[in-house]
């Protein structure tokens, strides 16, 4: 069966909940290559991070991810 939250260059759409809340909303949502990883954006002087909210629920559509920190880009 065909994932429908996976496009065509198995790539998967994502969507950034929490976090500040200056972040724009064009940057909440994103595409990644593998729902394993922690998704960082570049934001202010650091990034911030966020990852899956549920793994173990299946995918059939835009993935959540969850706020999880945020660090310091280094000089």
């Amino acid at each position: 069966m065909e994932n429908p939250a996976a496009s065509a260059t198995g790539t998967f759409d994502v969507i950034l909940e929490g976090g500040p809340e200056s972040l724009p909303t064009e940057l909440r949502r994103q595409r990644v290559d593998d729902l394993t990883e922690t998704v960082k954006i570049c934001y202010y002087g650091g990034y911030e991070h966020f990852r899956r909210a549920d793994a173990e629920s299946p995918v059939d559509g835009p993935v959540l991810f969850h706020w999880i920190r945020r660090t310091r880009i280094a000089e």
